[in-house]
C-alpha cells in the first residue's frame, strides 16, 4: 500500500488479488420463485469477510474498485459485498487483469462463467438455469443438499485447470533492501 496525492492509501492491483486469494468467496446463489418462468432466482456474489476490526481495510477496498458494493456490519464480523451484475464487471476485469494465483481461480473462471450466461440473459431460461447448476456443482463444496434433490441429473463442468506461473517474491527483496 502506499499513499497517493489525496493522503489515503491506496492499494497495489496485485494486492488486492493476493488478499482475495486469501480472504474473498465466489458464490452463486439459488432460490425456488414458482412465479418465474425457470422456477428460479439466481444471483452472483464476490464478498470479502472480515473481523469487524478490518473495517477500515475493506472501505480501503471497495474504494479501490470505483466504489461498488456494500459493506455490511454484523456483530463480530464485517464483509465487502458485491451483488450487481453490472458491479461485478468491474471485479471481473480486475481479476482477467491480475489473476488470482491459487486454486480459488478456479472458482473465479467458473464464476466468471455464470456471469456471461447471466449478462446474455441465459439464466431467464431452464436451460440456462441448469447450465448454472452445472457450474455452481464444480465450485466451491458443490451443490448444497436442496438443490441436489431439486437436480437430481446434473452433471458438473469440467473444471478448468490451473496452470501455476512462477510468482516473483517480492519480500525477499524488500528485505535486503532493509
Amino acid at each position: 500500500m502506499k499513499k497517493n496525492e489525496k493522503n489515503y492509501l491506496k492499494l497495489d492491483s496485485n494486492f488486492v488479488s493476493g488478499f482475495s486469494d486469501a480472504e474473498s468467496c465466489f458464490h452463486i446463489g439459488f432460490r425456488k420463485k414458482n412465479k418465474y418462468s425457470t422456477d428460479w432466482v439466481v444471483w452472483l456474489v464476490f464478498t470479502i469477510g472480515l473481523h469487524r476490526k478490518e473495517q477500515v481495510l475493506l472501505e480501503i477496498i471497495r474504494k479501490y474498485f470505483s466504489g461498488v458494493g456494500h459493506i455490511y456490519k454484523g456483530d463480530k464480523r464485517i464483509s465487502y459485498t458485491v451483488t450487481s451484475v453490472a458491479h461485478l464487471e468491474t471485479i471481473i476485469n480486475h481479476f482477467d487483469k491480475y489473476p488470482l494465483i491459487t486454486q480459488k481461480w478456479v472458482d473465479y473462471e467458473l464464476f466468471k462463467q455464470a456471469f456471461k450466461l447471466i449478462q446474455n440473459k441465459e439464466h431467464l431460461t431452464k436451460e440456462g438455469i441448469n447450465k448454472i447448476v452445472s457450474i455452481r456443482a464444480s465450485m466451491n463444496l458443490g451443490l448444497s443438499d436442496s438443490l441436489k434433490v431439486d437436480f437430481p441429473n446434473v452433471i458438473p463442468v469440467a473444471k478448468p485447470e490451473k496452470k501455476y506461473k512462477n510468482i516473483i517474491n517480492t519480500t525477499s527483496i524488500i528485505c535486503r533492501q532493509a
